[in-house]
């Protein structure tokens, strides 16, 4: 069975927590995600992330939700 290659437009979230982590110096795990996603965090209809919006969507958490 193929191994579907993850793009940053479909991620889950335990994918999307691997490559945040990998590339910054903070602990982000699965369950920081979900979290997220359970707060507001935009997601596709089955649950995957977009990596981009959810970019987005935390810089906007950040600065207060404007």
């Amino acid at each position: 069975m193929a191994t579907e290659t993850p793009t940053v437009t479909a991620l889950t979230p335990t994918q999307a927590a691997k490559i945040l982590a990998a590339a910054g110096n903070r602990r982000i795990t699965e369950a920081m995600v979900r979290a997220d996603i359970e707060a507001g965090a935009p997601t596709h209809a089955d649950g995957r992330v977009n990596l981009v919006h959810y970019a987005a969507w935390l810089v906007k958490e950040m600065a207060g939700g404007d």
